[in-house]
């Protein structure tokens, strides 16, 4: 599996709806668009403090004021996968 966003919607506190599209770290724009697009949603504005959030984290989540219109959903979560990337094991001692 190569770099993917993995994009999902949230009803109720739990997954409602889910896409996964090809992606670069560096722009995860595109694919959001390709994903919003699969899963017949209007993409979200993306603001300063989701670019935040992406640079950080590699994730950032979208509230209903996020979206020209009205959506049926609680809030749009995505995510960026790298399955080459090694898992960091917490260094603190009692994890064990």
């Amino acid at each position: 599996m190569a770099e993917a966003l993995w994009v999902r919607t949230i009803v109720h506190h739990r997954m409602d709806r889910q896409a996964v599209e090809p992606c670069t770290r560096d722009d995860p724009q595109d694919a959001l668009e390709a994903a919003c697009h699969k899963l017949d949603i209007a993409k979200p504005m993306w603001l300063e403090k989701n670019q935040r959030e992406w640079d950080s984290f590699g994730q950032t989540r979208f509230l209903p004021d996020a979206f020209l219109e009205s959506v049926p959903f609680e809030r749009l979560e995505i995510e960026y996968i790298d399955p080459d990337a090694k898992k960091r094991r917490s260094r603190d001692p009692r994890n064990g």
